[in-house]
């Protein structure tokens, strides 16, 4: 049995494989379709297609992207993505090969995540409380950044928590993270202050929105998110939550390209580290599947260590007589 007869048929039927049995998360199939796009458009131009595509084809491609100058991950990454759909096919029964099987990926730079020190993330927070047009916003603003900081989410995790998670002052979230896998994490006091006064806030807003209209009339579908938004998705999006974090930088003293979302996420665990938690418990807070990933942070916290001997040291500065 062959294959569909159209490149883009092929991606939308592994893009869904990928959403069905995998329970891969939108974004992860965003990325996918984008890569994978890519290359169908590749192929087009040379008189190919997913169907015919050889070991060679796959490998000029990457040739081209090493010359277009994409980075040693995007080309790792494309690599995957054209693997994956080829492994789908040929479970399929599309395809009775995988070209790019044996093909050697060009490896992704061991990079350490960027992070903040305490003080640095002490500043960002006291800005956060101090930011914002109207004081609504500013108990939003103190909110996202407290809960960010106390539990190490993901900015897609965060933004789209619904508000029926935060009722009734919990000591614990439930976080739905990527493939749909769902973890508990702890609030810190700070963090449950901030969340129930940005609850009083927040459904104060909407019951004056209710009181414009008619009280027989239901909640708009934002009113299920605990940071809504007007816009389609009904909640915060991650760019508005990351341009926020940019003017609490600014506001902070804070370099801004030092400081986005994730460089939070990456402070939570290093701090936690820091202060004696051990790998497994940050890797369950941080939902990730492997601990090995989580073992970055141990390399992030060498690194300041020597950082600190080199810079603060009283010897430091002195040369060799």
């Amino acid at each position: 049995m062959g294959g569909p007869a159209q490149d883009h048929d092929w991606i939308s039927a592994f893009l869904d494989a990928c959403a069905a049995e995998q329970g891969a998360a939108r974004n992860t199939q965003l990325a996918y379709g984008r890569d994978l796009k890519d290359v169908a458009a590749w192929l087009a131009g040379k008189g190919s297609a997913f169907e015919r595509a050889t070991r060679e084809d796959v490998e000029a491609y990457l040739v081209s992207c090493d010359a277009d100058g994409l980075s040693q991950a995007t080309r790792a990454r494309r690599l995957s993505a054209i693997r994956q759909i080829y492994r789908f096919a040929f479970e399929e029964g599309w395809r009775a090969d995988n070209p790019a099987i044996e093909i050697r990926g060009p490896g992704r730079p061991r990079r350490l995540p960027g992070t903040l020190a305490e003080e640095e993330v002490d500043s960002l927070l006291d800005a956060a409380r101090a930011t914002g047009r109207t004081e609504t916003d500013r108990l939003r603003n103190a909110c996202l950044m407290e809960l960010l900081y106390a539990t190490g989410m993901r900015v897609s995790e965060l933004v789209s928590l619904p508000v029926s998670s935060a009722r009734g002052d919990p000591r614990m979230l439930l976080v739905v993270g990527k493939g749909g896998k769902e973890r508990m994490v702890p609030l810190s006091p700070p963090a449950r202050d901030a969340l129930t006064e940005w609850l009083i806030a927040r459904d104060a807003m909407f019951e004056a929105k209710r009181a414009s209209v008619a009280a027989s009339a239901p909640l708009p579908p934002e009113a299920r998110f605990l940071f809504p938004s007007r816009g389609k998705s009904g909640h915060l999006t991650r760019h508005g939550f990351y341009l926020l974090i940019k003017d609490f930088a600014v506001a902070a003293g804070v370099p801004p390209d030092r400081v986005t979302p994730h460089t939070l996420r990456h402070a939570f665990a290093t701090h936690l580290l820091a202060n004696g938690a051990d790998l497994r418990s940050i890797q369950t807070l941080l939902g990730h599947a492997d601990v090995a990933t989580t073992e970055i942070y141990t390399h992030v916290l060498d690194a300041r260590l020597s950082e600190l001997v080199l810079t603060r040291h009283p010897l430091a500065d002195k040369t060799e007589d």
